[in-house]
């Protein structure tokens, strides 16, 4: 692999931190948040250090030979804790917990990076090795453990990982559990990358020359784990706001036969509000129920709650269940109340004590299941037809 193949999954890794930043900025004290940012700024960082141009630079910058290798194995270590810290705080539970086995993973690691640059203190690597280092010294002392001691931390991350995703991933449905396989999927490549690195170092200390493994295999596999593992931890969050941002779209377009059947309902002179063609739906779907249930007010002297009843009773004698029934009945009832409003000019009120309120105790899906009803029910069909003629 050339300095492309680890520039470019960096240059992925800052698009995707350039986009969470804002929303750090907003909200910096969700630990969710912090954690996905820290994952995606040392898995940046490790593919720019890993670089062999980006190694030769830090060692002719430092005047250190090799001091790439411990900086490297560093910023892997970290990757790995930020990877299980991620995790702990995205599966969620008590705030004292997910403190405490959060503080556990930082502590632990935190050990095996000092102990890396420890290591490395007391070796020698006299001789610059940009992309077999691991292989070459693998028999040197101190500077062995410390290659098999960032092997076997990675490698024990790898596996809680795979076993703490796969676990989850049985427990959940929907776009969680596909990106709890894909971040399985990932961890496997990671499992095979120390596979591959642990045979070839193991292969040297036994005197046996595999470091093919290590030098060309292992780091493009290590690139595919990272990225899919990446990419794992960002499909659940994108494709969820996705399809949040979607569901409000269609909760927006199915209350429009509602919205539009009390239209008439609003006294003349009665200013309407313009929403900005670029705001959220959010608020176009607040100010749409808001409107509707201006409407029902103003609707309130003209509902027949006798024609709800037999509404009620002809939609659940068409074999309707209770909620549907209900909602076909409030519908018929609304359809009737805007032609007697439209029937009488001068708007009159009937009467406050006749106003009838529309039971609305699920909120906004009654609503949609009024305005469905609006839309395809023979029943307020038939209610409509009656009260024009």
């Amino acid at each position: 692999m050339n300095g492309k193949d680890y520039y470019i999954p960096a240059a992925a890794m800052a698009v995707s931190l350039a986009f969470k930043l804002p929303a750090l900025r907003h909200n910096w004290r969700d630990p969710l948040l912090r954690s996905v940012v820290a994952l995606l700024t040392l898995a940046g960082a490790v593919f720019t250090f890993a670089a062999p141009p980006t190694i030769a630079a830090v060692n002719r910058w430092t005047g250190i030979v090799n001091v790439s290798a411990p900086l490297v194995y560093c910023l892997i270590t970290a990757f790995s804790a930020s990877c299980l810290i991620l995790m702990v705080n995205w599966r969620g539970g008590p705030p004292e917990e997910t403190r405490r086995v959060s503080r556990r993973w930082i502590l632990g690691y935190s050990v095996v990076v000092l102990a890396l640059i420890a290591l490395f203190a007391l070796g020698e690597t006299p001789v610059e090795r940009l992309r077999d280092f691991d292989t070459y010294y693998a028999n040197t002392p101190y500077i062995g453990h410390m290659i098999a001691l960032y092997l076997l931390a990675h490698f024990v991350a790898a596996v809680v990982m795979v076993v703490l995703c796969w676990r989850w991933s049985l427990q959940v449905r929907g776009w969680l559990r596909v990106g709890l396989v894909i971040i399985v999927i990932g961890y496997i490549f990671n499992l095979s990358y120390d596979a591959t690195k642990m045979t070839a170092v193991v292969a040297r200390w036994t005197g046996h020359d595999l470091d093919g493994l290590s030098t060309f295999a292992a780091p493009p596999l290590a690139s595919l784990g990272a990225l899919i593992s990446a990419m794992g931890f960002v499909v659940p969050l994108v494709c969820q706001r996705l399809s949040d941002h979607w569901q409000t779209w269609a909760t927006y377009r199915r209350l429009g036969p509602l919205w539009h059947e009390v239209q008439i309902s609003a006294p003349s002179g009665t200013p309407s509000v313009q929403m900005a063609w670029w705001s959220a739906a959010e608020l176009r779907v607040i100010q749409r129920e808001s409107d509707i249930h201006d409407g029902f007010l103003h609707l309130g002297p003209y509902f027949d709650k006798g024609l709800r009843d037999g509404a009620y009773g002809s939609a659940v004698a068409a074999g309707a269940d209770e909620e549907t029934a209900r909602a076909v009945a409030e519908a018929a009832m609304v359809a009737a109340a805007v032609r007697a409003r439209s029937a009488d000019p001068d708007g009159k009120i009937i009467g406050e004590d006749e106003e009838t309120v529309l039971d609305a105790a699920d909120g906004p899906r009654d609503l949609l299941r009024i305005s469905d009803a609006l839309r395809h029910s023979p029943v307020v069909q038939a209610v409509r037809r009656e009260v024009t003629v």
